[in-house]
């Protein structure tokens, strides 16, 4: 039988306008639910903080038993619209009632108004979507896409350059394109094409220069000629870790000279997320491919490519598919999304509350410095960078006791991630208020101190 502990959170009993904690955690009538995911669903699914969600509304979380948390999570930065929009609901209920659940790739309206409408917001050149279902199949696509055209150019001309610490998904190309050693251990075999440079986050790696970057690729022998694409997270999933904006301009022209593709893997980053429409807009350049998931839906399984329209015609009709492109109900759930986060401009909610989520959290969290060994991110995205000392050495247990004294407060987080899990991501609905970033960010500083016994 595997193993059906749970773990228990510590409970902070509250009662605010925002926030309620009046059980334990997990609730006793929970625990017999969470003992059968213990046993029928696999244990990498136990890893999260063990909170039954019963329903979610804009930026909160509620419970059946009348907890509720402030929501930092968006269903790992999903919920961009917010949650349970009555507007997305609908769009989905009109789709359903309309008979039309799925039909592959024979063409249909609401499939084609999303490929458009993501085209229309897309700057020149990105012109042609593929509609897919999930963040790891758009970035899948896109090294099948960077390396289909270098081969065509010539056979040497294979090279996928991506990042360490980068996160691209958990399929076996994402995986391979990834940046963190230990989520590629199975493989076994790695493409010996498929190389990672250092990210420049100014923190696990300090030099943020160009020139870095072709010392690093010349240090591992690649020839510049030979790269097909580099692909990169906007900004780095595990640590909301964005690079200099001159950086990014460089690479851009290093990838004109050598006629190599540049993908931006915006799937975190997308739909207003950091305080634009798209994520790459903060380094002021333009990618040929850009992968999107996540924040499309605010909810649905629906993701996308998009890129120039020669690069994403390669394939011939037939040969570049998925079963479940542009499912009608997850494509009705994405164009209400989307047009919400226009309408709303939840894009500038995102900029604004941004910018008093990331001062709230430097001067919150300025008691526990020694511990803290960076603060990264932009707009309604940011990751707290645990450490044991000044050696910078992530420390993934105190950032799981903080996660867990949040949950235990009433704020809802996601189980810590990045480099040895020491992360603690905070990525709230766009439509959250100035007095909820507050009180969540006071909450997260209570946990801090409950964490170190201060």
């Amino acid at each position: 039988m595997a193993d059906v502990t749970i773990e228990n959170i510590p409970v902070h009993q509250v009662e605010s306008r925002l926030r309620r904690i009046a059980t334990p955690l997990p609730v006793p009538e929970t625990r017999a639910m969470l003992e059968d995911s213990r046993r029928y669903e696999p244990r990498s699914m136990g890893g999260q903080p063990p909170v039954m969600w019963d329903r979610a509304e804009g930026f909160t979380i509620h419970d059946a038993f009348g907890n509720r948390w402030i929501d930092f999570s968006s269903g790992v930065l999903v919920a961009n619209a917010g949650h349970g929009r009555r507007e997305i609901g609908e769009a989905m209920v009109r789709q359903i009632e309309h008979g039309l659940y799925h039909n592959y790739c024979f063409p249909n309206e609401p499939r084609i108004r999303l490929a458009r409408r993501l085209c229309e917001l897309a700057p020149e050149p990105l012109k042609k979507a593929f509609i897919l279902s999930t963040g790891s199949e758009a970035t899948e696509c896109a090294i099948k896409l960077m390396r289909t055209r270098g081969r065509q150019m010539r056979n040497e001309k294979d090279v996928i350059l991506s990042y360490t610490n980068a996160f691209h998904g958990r399929t076996l190309g994402a995986q391979m394109i990834g940046g963190i050693p230990a989520l590629k251990d199975w493989i076994g075999h790695m493409d010996p094409a498929m190389v990672q440079l250092p990210f420049p986050d100014g923190f696990r790696c300090e030099d943020t220069s160009f020139d870095f970057f072709e010392e690093s690729l010349a240090g591992l022998g690649v020839e510049p000629r030979n790269v097909a694409g580099i692909i990169v997270e906007t900004y780095q999933g595990g640590g909301a870790s964005f690079g200099p904006q001159e950086y990014f301009q460089k690479l851009r022209e290093w990838c004109d000279t050598w006629d190599a593709l540049l993908t931006f893997d915006e799937v975190q980053a997308a739909f207003g997320r950091c305080g634009k429409m798209w994520g790459f807009e903060h380094y002021g350049v333009v990618p040929d491919l850009m992968c999107l998931g996540k924040g499309i839906s605010s909810s649905m399984p629906v993701s996308a490519i998009v890129g120039r329209p020669e690069v994403m015609d390669l394939y011939p009709p037939g040969s570049m598919t998925s079963t479940h492109t542009g499912n009608p109900i997850c494509v009705a759930a994405a164009l209400a999304n989307i047009e919400l986060i226009l309408a709303e401009d939840l894009i500038g909610n995102a900029a604004g509350m941004g910018e008093v989520l990331h001062r709230e959290l430097w001067h919150q969290l300025k008691p526990f410095d020694a511990r803290i060994g960076a603060i990264h991110g932009k707009g309604l995205v940011a990751g707290v960078h645990v450490i044991q000392d000044e050696s910078l050495t992530p420390d993934g247990q105190l950032a799981h006791d903080v996660v867990w004294h949040a949950v235990g407060r009433g704020l809802m987080l996601f189980a810590p991630v990045g480099l040895g899990g020491g992360t603690i991501k905070i990525s709230p609905p766009l439509c959250i208020t100035e007095e909820a970033v507050v009180e969540g960010v006071s909450v997260l500083a209570e946990a801090f101190a409950d964490s170190l016994g201060k």
